[in-house]
Formats: structure tokens, sequence, C-alpha cells
């Protein structure tokens, strides 16, 4: 298993939770699924270019899967059609291999 750990600020919660329930089909669909997902309260450190209120960790089969995941069409459109409206600030913490 591969995984990543994102931080990002969520700035349109409608927005936001409608990209993640058009994105999240064509997730399970290769596999992959969110492993935890963390509203953040307070972030009292960070290199960081804005606030973060948002943590979260998306798990694939292996990171050539994750690869072809985000190049995929179809999730370019709802990422197109929803994710700038709902958040900014993106910043991918890791990238590692899960036992």
């Amino acid at each position: 298993m591969f995984e990543i750990l994102v931080a990002l600020e969520v700035t349109d919660e409608e927005a936001y939770s409608a990209y993640r329930a058009a994105m999240t089909p064509i997730l399970e669909g290769y596999g992959g699924a969110f492993r935890f997902d963390v509203v953040v309260a307070k972030t009292l450190r960070g290199d960081f270019p804005g606030p973060i209120n948002r943590l979260f960790a998306i798990r694939f089969p292996d990171a050539a899967t994750k690869e072809r995941f985000f190049a995929d069409p179809a999730y370019r459109r709802v990422k197109d059609a929803h994710f700038a409206r709902g958040a900014r600030g993106v910043a991918i913490l890791a990238e590692y291999a899960v036992a």
C-alpha cells in the first residue's frame, strides 16, 4: 500500500463537500480510500503558506496507482469543477509505503 498525507485550507465547505462526493467513487475505483480525515482546530506550528483546517491521508494500492488516479480525466474534471472554489493551499506533507 502507498499513502499520501495532505494538509489544506477548506474555504467553502459546500464546494469542498461536492468535490469529495464526486471524487470518492473515482478514488474507490482505483482501490483507493481515505484512511483518516481530520478537521484541524488550531495549528501550533507549521511550514505552510496559510492556515490549515483539514488534514487527511489517502491510501492507494501502490504509487503507480496514485499517479494514474490523479491523471485520470474524470478526476481532473471533478477537480476543475469544485476544488478551487472549496479549498486552497494544498501541501503534500508526506508520501510513504504502508506495510
